[in-house]
């Protein structure tokens, strides 16, 4: 019970330093601030501080373009953890030459999913393509990777706005290029970057010793009990 409330604390802390820590509609300057910070953010398009590149599918009848060693991300496998380096499925070199799909670099890559559940968000740990279920972000130098992703609340509220479909909302790469957000400069985005790493990585250690907690109580309870 004292872990669920670590973890509920650390989640709620996190949720109200986003509010804080981001300006709200309206505003040009956040809440809260780091020291040695001030004046007002900027308002860029998301195509301004990252390339917006979608994904596709090889041939699934063909077995020469599958089981190969490029990863190939699906929708569900995104939005659990805050990075991802192996995807479930993979694609061999001729079924990525014969697709749609884009290879996406390493540690300056956002995977964002824009159809059947727009805005799920992952930091890409390894390169690796998507299918057409994505518009990821490829950051550009300008800009922090991790203050993108942490920003993502941000992103999908606008994505959603914007979305449209009538079987499911799905947004474009071209939509999503053109949402408005504000942005500090680098500097200040590393900083920003850096503190909600480390939360996050908190929250994660708090949730996986409730975890162990649980499994553990399970384990006595089928042990204890006839």
């Amino acid at each position: 019970e004292l872990q669920q409330q670590k973890v509920e604390q650390s989640e709620r802390y996190k949720k109200a330093m986003l509010q804080k820590m981001f300006p709200q509609k309206g505003e040009t300057e956040p809440q809260l601030r780091f020291e040695g910070f001030s004046g007002e953010w900027e308002a860029h398009a998301l195509s301004d501080v990252a390339k917006i590149v979608g994904g596709g599918t090889p041939d699934t009848t063909i077995p020469e373009y599958w089981n190969g060693d490029i990863n190939w991300y699906s929708p569900t496998e995104i939005g659990l953890t805050r990075f991802v380096k192996e995807s479930t499925r993979k694609i061999t070199d001729l079924g990525f030459q014969k697709s749609s799909a884009r290879l996406l670099p390493a540690n300056q890559t956002v995977l964002f999913t824009s159809r059947a559940g727009i805005g799920d968000m992952a930091i890409l740990k390894a390169e690796g393509t998507t299918n057409q279920g994505f518009q990821s972000l490829i950051v550009n130098d300008h800009n922090d990777v991790y203050f993108i992703y942490s920003m993502g609340h941000l992103i999908k509220r606008e994505a959603l706005r914007v979305a449209s479909g009538s079987t499911f909302l799905e947004i474009s790469g071209k939509a999503l290029g053109k949402i408005k957000l504000k942005f500090p400069l680098k500097k200040e985005q590393t900083k920003i970057g850096e503190f909600f790493q480390a939360l996050d990585e908190r929250i994660e250690v708090e949730t996986k010793k409730l975890n162990h907690y649980e499994s553990l109580k399970k384990a006595m309870l089928q042990r204890m009990f006839v």
